[in-house]
């Protein structure tokens, strides 16, 4: 994972709230506790607290952590991830109780972000989709809903990943459109301009969830893996793939070739990250792709 915009939080608990008896749990704003001791540190996050940004953490293994009130998945070492949407809010509120009634709360600041925005006043937004194209999406977006529910064995999230191919950058995360004052969607992923054939790469371990048999309307042929907590990455557009459903793949391992499949004006490949309902920025994840 990208080092950079690096934020670090650290919690302690008081050591006299570890002889606490009270029956219903007790508040402590983590905001407002002294320096912490090393002895009694709770949980830390370091990473890019920011729109669209991943970051790590360490928690006690002894005690349920949430963010925003969901349940967020602690690995045996301690280790968890957290993310943060494109449009995610100022504040994100991390919490656990510990096996003595007490629980914390560390409210993460989220730094917002200037996006890229094209206003197109005179031209109006997409018509509504044809029949036709519904009759197609609906299964495949109940495909793509299924894979993301997937839960496997994955630990690439522990990786610091890279980019899934190298050349130029030709489309950035969150960039949008305003047609006539209407916005349109922003764009999910980012994507760099490739020809048709060249080798993909898996951007860390992962198991794969989804391997399209054939090119979905939008997406054009898909690739979906799962690395791990809840984060997942998607490869659009490809020209082939040449892994299954349920495979195990290593980071750097050539899973496919880009092409121009789906709704793609050009070769290119999208590569697209989520950790649940949260799109993430991959140049905040891996850092700028390199050239070719």
């Amino acid at each position: 994972m990208r080092r950079g915009a690096a934020s670090m939080v650290a919690l302690a608990l008081i050591g006299c709230l570890s002889h606490s008896t009270a029956a219903a749990p007790r508040q402590i704003d983590a905001t407002r506790l002294p320096v912490p001791i090393a002895e009694h540190t709770a949980f830390e996050v370091t990473g890019t607290l920011e729109q669209g940004g991943l970051a790590t953490g360490l928690a006690p293994v002894d005690a349920p952590l949430t963010l925003d009130g969901r349940p967020v998945p602690v690995a045996p070492d301690g280790r968890f991830i957290v993310a943060f949407d494109r449009d995610a809010g100022p504040v994100a509120e991390l919490r656990y109780v510990s096996p003595n009634g007490v629980f914390l709360v560390q409210r993460l600041t989220i730094a917002p972000r200037a996006w890229r925005i094209e206003r197109l006043p005179t031209l109006p937004r997409h018509a509504q989709p044809e029949p036709e194209f519904e009759a197609l999406r609906a299964p495949e977006a109940a495909a793509i809903a299924a894979a993301r529910a997937t839960v496997t064995d994955a630990a690439g999230w522990r990786q610091s990943f890279r980019w899934p191919v190298a050349g130029r950058q030709s489309g950035w995360f969150g960039s949008q459109r305003i047609y006539a004052g209407e916005p349109g969607s922003y764009h999910t992923g980012a994507d760099i301009a490739v020809p048709d054939g060249t080798p993909v790469a898996a951007p860390a371990d992962g198991v794969v969830i989804l391997a399209a048999d054939h090119p979905f309307t939008l997406e054009g042929n898909l690739l979906m893996i799962d690395h791990g907590m809840g984060l997942s990455t998607a490869l659009l557009h490809l020209s082939r793939i040449d892994v299954a459903v349920g495979e195990h793949v290593r980071q750097g391992q050539i899973v496919g070739r880009s092409g121009h499949s789906g709704r793609a004006t050009g070769p290119h490949l999208h590569w697209g990250l989520r950790w649940r309902d949260a799109r993430l920025d991959p140049l905040l994840v891996a850092g700028s792709p390199p050239p070719r």
